[in-house]
């Protein structure tokens, strides 16, 4: 009866989605992505409005009024608008009660749910998803019991925990900078400004070289230890991509920062540097079960070998 898909920005660019007739259409955020295929960050704004103008008039369109291009998406749009917020009042609201590393108590317009997801950014999707569900035209009561159930998706915020429980590994797919600032920022504020954190981090060959730098940086900004590796190479050179890397860091960044071409190696490493207390953040792979090098895809997996070594 419902069918719910992601509309790429290459696909609204393409014009792949032509031939369909939306309910609805959400937008969550623009960050930096896909630079390699749009050139610009405006152009690829533009192409994901592009859907938002095909849009019907018996529509709806939900956006995130925190995020500046929220608006923006809807200026030319027939469809109804309605949004979502986590700061300032909105159709949908949501308040960050209670985070662990393992889930957060939430509000949704002044219901509180348990749910078993953790940071703002899920937080944000998670209200994306209620004001889309009631949208649809689903009971506001079954849509808080039905968002209570759900689970994460391997990859995404998945925690891992080492056999004796002291040392907690978490596996993410964040591979753009805003990405892994969402993430590392989710992690500091649960563990606090004494909580050590080792970061695990490389980024994809042959695609958008301007955001390596920025990625490391990032890293260096929020971790206390950065180790620097490959995630699919591609037709690249390791070396090259994590030299990319490097020359974001400056020399204080660099006293924290080491570089490990062999992934399994660098995530060994960051496992047996950590002590009771610590957090690891292995970013980039998240649900990926390969790495990609010369055109061959050879089987990968970040949370397997978390599994082998940590248990």
């Amino acid at each position: 009866d419902y069918a719910f898909m992601e509309v790429s920005s290459h696909a609204a660019h393409q014009k792949r989605i032509a031939g369909l007739k939306f309910k609805g259409g959400i937008f969550s955020n623009l960050t930096r992505d896909h630079l390699d295929y749009h050139g610009t960050v405006e152009n690829y704004r533009d192409a994901k409005k592009m859907f938002f103008d095909s849009l019907p008039a018996d529509a709806f369109a939900l956006v995130n009024a925190d995020d500046k291009s929220g608006l923006y998406m809807t200026q030319n749009t027939k469809a109804k608008v309605y949004t979502y917020s986590l700061r300032t009042d909105a159709d949908f609201r949501t308040k960050v009660i209670e985070t662990r590393l393992d889930g957060t108590l939430l509000s949704f317009n002044g219901h509180e749910v348990e749910v078993n997801f953790t940071g703002r950014f899920n937080a944000y999707n998670l209200t994306a998803v209620f004001g889309g569900s009631i949208l649809t035209g689903f009971p506001e009561e079954e849509v808080l019991v039905n968002m209570s159930r759900l689970v994460p998706v391997a990859g995404r915020f998945q925690t891992f925990r080492s056999a004796d429980g002291q040392v907690t590994a978490i596996v993410d797919y964040a591979h753009t900078p805003d990405a892994l600032v969402n993430v590392l920022d989710t992690i500091r504020e649960i563990v606090g400004p004494d909580g050590i954190v080792t970061t695990v981090v490389g980024a994809g060959g042959n695609r958008d070289k301007g955001k390596r730098p920025i990625m490391a940086k990032e890293s260096a900004r929020l971790s206390d230890r950065v180790i620097i590796t490959s995630d699919n190479p591609r037709f690249e050179e390791p070396q090259d991509i994590i030299n990319d890397m490097l020359a974001g860091l400056d020399k204080d960044d660099m006293q924290k920062t080491i570089s490990i071409t062999d992934r399994r190696e660098a995530i060994k490493t960051a496992c047996m540097l950590a002590q009771p207390g610590d957090v690891i953040l292995v970013a980039g792979k998240g649900h990926e079960n390969y790495q990609e090098i010369k055109g061959v895809k050879h089987h990968f997996d970040d949370k397997e070998i978390l599994n082998e070594i940590m248990c």
